[in-house]
């Protein structure tokens, strides 16, 4: 592989628009450059909860999931490409399954919180959240995969599960929601 970004500054964008990988120029604040951006940002997320101490098994988790946003974000910069499959999103929802078999199920409602990992995981929930509606989004002026918009919806429940598994590897109690508790007292 030869050197793919030799010039970072290309000052190409300064007018607004950036290059997609077909060789095309949209702007900025476009719906495609949007979702682009919130999945990278989910990435992001992603590499700084890596930077935290957990099971070898959700590190490697993590880590594939990186690789395939890293793929989507392909598929969203060349318009009609695919790169996410089927077999992506049974691969998380597999993972689901296999995290969740040892928590214990829930009752209650959650809050973000615990370890510092699982409120990390949370929020890479969230972010997956608002990078699935940008795609949604998206898909209403644009060709998008339906096998992308599922890998996001499952990798916002993954991210779920892992928050409760980062939790009780920690042996750390999920932080329960209690009705009322945020009411004022007269």
């Amino acid at each position: 592989m030869g050197h793919r970004l030799s010039k970072i500054v290309t000052r190409t964008g300064d007018d607004g628009t950036t290059g997609l990988g077909d060789g095309s120029r949209v702007g900025k604040d476009s719906a495609r450059i949007a979702a682009l951006g919130d999945v990278d940002e989910l990435n992001s997320a992603l590499g700084v909860l890596l930077a935290e101490p957990m099971p070898p098994a959700v590190s490697a988790c993590l880590v594939t999931v990186q690789h395939d946003l890293f793929d989507l974000g392909g598929e969203l910069s060349i318009p009609g490409y695919t790169t996410i499959s089927d077999a992506q999103v049974e691969g998380l929802e597999s993972e689901v399954e296999r995290f969740n078999a040892d928590l214990a199920p829930l009752k209650e409602f959650i809050l973000p919180g615990g370890t510092r990992g699982a409120a990390l995981a949370h929020m890479c929930r969230t972010i997956c959240r608002r990078a699935e509606r940008a795609l949604v989004h998206l898909a209403a002026e644009a060709p998008v995969s339906d096998a992308a918009r599922r890998y996001l919806n499952r990798l916002s429940d993954l991210m779920f599960i892992l928050a409760r598994t980062l939790n009780h590897a920690a042996g750390t109690a999920d932080v329960l929601w209690q009705k009322g508790r945020g009411d004022a007292t007269p």
